[in-house]
């Protein structure tokens, strides 16, 4: 049983039992005070722990903003910026949970520790101190009580009444006393059960922690898209890196196995390390110093640096000198082997003697500076597969189309499709009786006899024989351009240009196999193979450079892009040569892809009873990727993946978000939307349209200050891309819809036209005008 009640009743009494009830009561009350007291300290204690915890996540989330990723080579891949771009987006992931946190301890602070030990305090400590009182009443009553009953009956009977009215009013007073007493003590037992808990203590913190984690909820929710994509370009980068990897390996055995061969070397100068005899006055004699020298072949100058990687890589003295001969130093005249004579023109009379550093690198340097003796080849050209003749003639073509055939009749789905390799043995006789013995008889779409794996190792070794990749040698370096800049809707263009370079055989054997390939593609949820991992497979065996270098290797995940481009953009590519107006340089201002942004939320309530959740949340496109898309890579690939279009050119007024994107929040959308019609149309100050003395909406969008004014032109538009708006105040369309009205906009790089009767912003190069 619990607490007794405490009648009014027994406060006459004042029994023993009833004595016994009060101090039940006030132990109960002591226990609550403890009890409070423990969880005032344990609190302060998780605060602070939560304040620790709290600057050690931000201290690790600042790291991660700090770090950025190094590239070998001149550009980066459109994954890898990604995957560059990740820390600092791990690290405001993590800076916007924990302002959350922050804000979760503060109102811990406010709505438990302070109404907790407002309670204790006001509720807890005035029963302590009634109970001081009560005891104090208690023991000056009972001693009056003592006094009266100890007093002579022999008194005079106005001194006994003058006692009997004191000893009266004592006990009317210690009643009072003890009935506000007993009614305060069960008022307290009463308040404490809700005022403890009631939605200014527990109850409210524990609200603050669900909507702490339902906060967290909601951002792991806008962090999966991202995550998502980021495991896709992780994936693209990891296959890159793979294939990168074997090449640098298979030219790293090459390099163990002929050093020399493989020695770089360019048609201007010439390197390496040479030891150049410096003579001293008697009785020193001569020392041999190690120096880096620079051979300019067509001026003959030699460079030499003093370096001496043993000391630490320090730099010496450097000195340029004009070589006239060189001849080879016989050991008849110097004890010492591998040396040379340099004459010097603008030092008649002076021979610099150096040392070459083995006997081949003597015959290079021999050779290099105008020597007689024979030297080997230098520099590694890219050779061909031996062993048969492949050629893009009749034969060839009949070929690539017997071998497509067979695979889009047979193998289609089989996973790992062209990754998969068949056996080499069986690979070489079908190459053998295809080409070499040029068999018209097999009917590879029929036959049974070659299995898929064979026949599609063999259509790749083919591409890879060929004297000359299909996309050429000459063209390399102008189809790896595009790849490593611009934007994807630019450097499609650009390689639709390019291709239309190709020699007819090229392109049309070309336009072949990314049709194929395409069609691969289309079945990558049977066969796995998506556009990425076949631009990781047929990039270096469409493209290559003349010269086998490990800057060549790392241009592999470039050759990968541009093949996707292919893939992804076959129809337009190969259907119809460019436009002039393709050939014009692009917009700076060009719209990217889509791309959703993940936006910081403040923090929402958590109320699983109401699902419209009252706090100001961005919107946001629906993001979805199969679980096959992320393991496997996806039919997206590096070509049209990009960054959300930027606002920064929207006025400050119309409001923006923490990343400097228009605000669009759900309470705040309707307010941008008029503020922005209201600023592209206002009529208290006139637009350069309108203004004759202001600058027209075309020179206004290029920034084309100083111009004359010129009248608005109003004109069609076309649409060649599909774009889906991302704000009210742009328009969705797909290809082929007409645009009326158009004009230019205030904001670069976009127009404002009507379609369906609704008029509103259209990305400038996304269009063709009529």
């Amino acid at each position: 049983m619990g607490l007794y009640p405490l009648e009014f009743s027994e406060c006459y009494l004042d029994s023993p039992s009833f004595r016994e009830k009060i101090r039940a009561h006030e132990a109960e009350l002591d226990k609550t005070n403890r009890f409070i007291k423990e969880l005032y300290k344990d609190g302060k204690n998780l605060i602070n722990a939560t304040k620790q915890l709290s600057l050690a996540q931000l201290k690790f989330a600042q790291c991660l903003g700090d770090f950025q990723f190094e590239y070998i080579g001149d550009a980066k891949t459109d994954d890898e910026k990604c995957i560059d771009e990740s820390l600092q987006e791990f690290s405001s992931f993590l800076k916007n949970l924990e302002d959350q946190r922050e804000l979760m301890t503060r109102n811990i602070t406010e709505t438990l520790m302070k109404p907790l030990e407002k309670f204790r305090k006001e509720q807890l400590g005035s029963a302590k101190a009634e109970r001081k009182k009560f005891e104090k009443e208690t023991e000056k009553y009972y001693t009056t009580l003592e006094k009266l009953l100890n007093m002579s009956s022999k008194k005079k009977e106005p001194q006994l009444q003058e006692a009997d009215v004191t000893v009266d009013g004592m006990r009317q007073h210690f009643q009072d006393e003890s009935l506000e007493y007993i009614c305060k003590l069960q008022e307290i037992q009463e308040r404490k059960k809700f005022e403890c808990v009631e939605p200014v203590s527990l109850l409210a913190f524990f609200q603050t922690m669900f909507t702490f984690y339902h906060q967290g909820f909601e951002l792991a929710n806008d962090f999966d898209h991202y995550k998502r994509a980021l495991q896709i370009n992780i994936q693209n980068t990891r296959s890159r890196f793979e294939g990168t990897r074997s090449e640098v390996y298979d030219l790293l055995k090459k390099f163990k196995e002929a050093p020399q061969e493989y020695r770089q070397t360019s048609p201007i100068s010439s390197e390496g390390y040479l030891y150049m005899q410096e003579k001293r006055p008697p009785p020193f004699g001569s020392s041999w110093v190690k120096r880096y020298c620079t051979f300019v072949k067509e001026q003959k100058i030699l460079h030499m640096v003093t370096f001496d990687p043993k000391s630490g890589g320090k730099f010496g003295e450097t000195e340029s000198v004009t070589l006239k001969s060189c001849q080879r130093k016989t050991t008849d005249t110097l004890d010492r082997r591998f040396c040379l004579d340099l004459e010097i023109t603008d030092r008649p009379g002076t021979v610099f003697t150096a040392q070459a550093l083995s006997e081949d690198d003597h015959r290079f340097w021999v050779q290099e500076m105008g020597g007689k003796e024979p030297v080997h080849c230098l520099g590694r050209i890219y050779s061909r597969e031996r062993g048969i003749d492949a050629q893009l003639d009749d034969v060839g073509l009949s070929f690539v189309r017997n071998c497509i055939s067979a695979v889009e009749t047979r193998g289609i789905n089989d996973q790992g499709l062209y990754r998969v390799v068949g056996v080499s043995s069986k690979v070489q006789k079908l190459l053998n009786l295809m080409i070499d013995e040029k068999s018209e008889d097999v009917e590879l779409s029929s036959c049974e006899d070659w299995d898929v794996k064979t026949i599609t190792s063999a259509l790749k070794i083919f591409l890879r024989s060929l004297p000359e990749p299909l996309m050429t040698y000459a063209l390399y370096k102008e189809f790896i351009a595009p790849a490593k800049s611009r934007s994807p809707e630019a450097r499609a263009q650009a390689i639709h240009c390019l291709v239309h370079k190709l020699p007819e055989s090229n392109r049309h054997v070309l336009s072949l196999v990314t049709q194929h390939l395409a069609n691969v593609a289309s079945h990558s949820k049977q066969n796995l193979m998506t556009v990425a991992n076949l631009g990781v497979v047929f990039g270096p065996t469409l493209m290559r450079p003349q010269e086998e270098t490990v800057a060549a290797i790392m241009d592999l995940k470039f050759q990968n892009i541009v093949v996707e481009i292919l893939i992804e953009h076959h129809e337009k590519i190969f259907g119809d040569a460019p436009s002039l107006s393709v050939l014009t340089p692009f917009s700076a201002h060009t719209r990217q892809s889509k791309k959703q942004s993940r936006t910081c939320r403040p923090l929402a309530v958590y109320n699983p009873q109401v699902l419209d959740i009252h706090t100001v949340s961005p919107s946001s496109e629906a993001v979805s990727s199969g679980a096959d898309e992320a393991s496997l890579g996806s039919n997206e690939s590096d070509s049209s993946q990009s960054s959300i279009a930027s606002a920064s050119e929207i006025p400050p007024e119309l409001g923006s978000s923490p990343h400097g994107n228009p605000a669009v929040t759900s309470s705040q959308n309707a307010g941008v939307c008029t503020a922005m019609a209201a600023w592209m149309n206002s009529s208290a100050s006139p637009s350069p349209c309108e203004d004759p003395g202001a600058l027209t909406c075309a020179e206004a969008a290029r920034g084309c200050e100083g111009k004359p004014a010129e009248s608005v032109t109003v004109m069609k538009a076309k649409a060649v891309y599909p774009c889906e708006a991302e704000h009210d105040s742009e328009l969705s369309f797909q290809v082929g819809a007409i645009f009326h009205a158009v004009t230019w906009s205030r904001e670069p790089g976009w127009l404002e036209g009507e379609l369906e009767g609704k008029r509103g912003l259209i990305p400038e190069n996304y269009v063709e005008i009529l």
